[in-house]
Formats: C-alpha cells, structure tokens, sequence
C-alpha cells in the first residue's frame, strides 16, 4: 500500500528536463507530503510526448463512501473499477520518497539507493469533471516487506514512455519486481529474542 508521499524542489526540478513546462502554481501548491484527497504532479501521455498535470488522488469509494487510492497489480485488469483506466489511462506519479508504517506504527520512508526521483505507476479516471489517481501496487521486495506488504509499482526512467503508451509493456510491468530501495526509519525495534 501507498498512504503518503513527498514531492519537492528536487523531483519539481527533474520533471521539468522530461517536461519543460510545469506551472510554477503546481510547483508550490504541492512541495511536501502528498496524501489521499490532495491534488499533485501527474504524468501523462495526453497529446504528443509527456505532459505534466494536477490531479486529485484517490477515486470516490463504493457508495461514495471513503477514497480507493491504490489498485492491486495483480488484479488492476480484472477489477471492473480499475480495468478500462488502466487499460486506457496509465499516469506516472513522480515522489522523492514515500512512506509506509510498521505493525508497531512506526513510520519509515522509502526512497531510491541512487537518490533519483520514484516513478510511481498509476491510473486515472473522471468523475465530476475532475481526474482523479489512483497508485497500482505490487507485493513488496525485500527492502520493504520487512515493514510492509505491498508497495507501489516503480517504473525506471527508462520506462516511463513504455508504461503510458505500449499495451505489450503494461503485462510485463505489472509483474515485475521493483528496485531495491533506501529505508529509513528513526526508531527501529529490537527483537529481544
């Protein structure tokens, strides 16, 4: 799962040798913690090459009950509330880091070994003249499962294009193996025994 996650001045940066023309309003509403129900720097492939929006996370819950903010990858095409987005609506998500909490709720951050921005797979979806995200996730790799079970999908540099354009990419993307990531956490249990 993917509850939170930092944007700043650094990913702002990265994004805009991708994409030169980042509105310097979305630059400042949205440096710091992301969380479900705030708006945030969205990639998509909308026209021609990638292009830089301002999306809300989290589609409406059943009965417009809460927000659904992560979709299982292993089950994102099966899923009636998430196939046709992804299929037809693939967005990136670019983070600095992202943050999961251990069965104690203690909170640790994530982020690349290299220092270099998270890409974060997603989809997205109208409803009520707004699009919305959600962040597709996968079982967790050995640098995060000791606190967590899932994890979101990262996509390397490399991949971006492939994951928002290429049908044949999106199989092979939603069952691979994400980087080994960085942890960092100010409190870490010792086992006594």
């Amino acid at each position: 799962m993917c509850g939170r996650y930092f944007v700043d001045d650094v990913v702002f940066s990265e994004i805009e040798k991708i994409v030169p023309a980042i509105c310097a309003d979305i630059q400042k509403q949205q440096a710091g913690d992301i969380y479900p129900s705030r708006k945030s720097l969205v990639l998509t492939g909308k026209g021609q090459g990638l292009s830089a929006e301002e999306m809300l996370w989290g589609f409406p819950g059943y009965y417009q009950k809460g927000l659904l903010i992560n979709a299982r990858g292993e089950t994102v095409l099966e899923r009636k509330t998430f196939r046709d987005s992804v299929l037809h609506r693939r967005c990136i998500i670019p983070a600095g880091l992202f943050y999961e909490w251990d069965s104690g709720k203690n909170k640790a951050t994530f982020l690349r070994k290299d220092g270099t921005v998270l890409y974060m797979a997603g989809c997205y979806r109208r409803f009520e003249n707004e699009d919305r995200f959600v962040i597709i996730t996968t079982q967790a790799n050995d640098s995060v499962s000791r606190v967590h079970d899932r994890m979101p999908l990262i996509l390397e540099k490399d991949e971006l294009e492939a994951w928002l354009y290429d049908d044949h990419f999106l199989n092979f993307a939603l069952n691979k193996t994400p980087v080994e990531l960085e942890k960092r956490q100010e409190y870490e249990q010792l086992s006594l025994f």
